[in-house]
């Protein structure tokens, strides 16, 4: 399911999709250290997941500076993307971390748009580009890994 986050046309409804979509990334990665049996894999994806933390505190703070909502918990969203990794659990380890990559594909999907975003400040501009490094490491690296299995 392609996102949309990224085509906002406030910075405040931008930063408020971040953050669900950081919620709902967080949970996903939560589902995946549960059902992956290699625990090499699962400490590497622990790592990532402490990334996706750091993105929430970021943007939590970009709420508070620029007004916007800040949400407690993910959307309905986030049923589909650690939906995909239980079932995915079922075909093991390599299905798991590509279930993951399609959820960053939509990750990078909206820290590059954000980037990009004409509301966007240079310090904002600046996280949303590191952000977006981030994701595509992991992205790269599931992807690698998946096929490695």
């Amino acid at each position: 399911m392609a996102t949309t986050v990224g085509t906002e046309d406030t910075i405040q409804d931008l930063v408020k999709n971040l953050i669900l979509l950081e919620r709902d990334a967080i949970a996903a990665y939560e589902t995946t250290i549960e059902k992956l049996s290699d625990t090499t894999i699962a400490s590497q994806i622990e790592n990532f997941r402490q990334d996706h933390l750091r993105h929430l505190e970021v943007l939590n703070e970009m709420a508070a500076e620029t007004g916007a909502e800040a949400p407690l918990e993910g959307d309905m969203k986030q049923m589909l993307t650690t939906g995909k990794v239980t079932l995915a659990g079922l075909m093991g380890d390599g299905a798991i971390l590509k279930a993951m990559k399609t959820n960053e594909d939509d990750t990078v999907t909206a820290y590059d748009r954000a980037a990009a975003h004409r509301d966007a400040i240079p310090k904002s501009r600046s996280f949303f580009e590191k952000a977006l490094a981030d994701e595509r490491r992991h992205r790269e690296w599931m992807e690698r890994t998946a096929e490695a299995l």
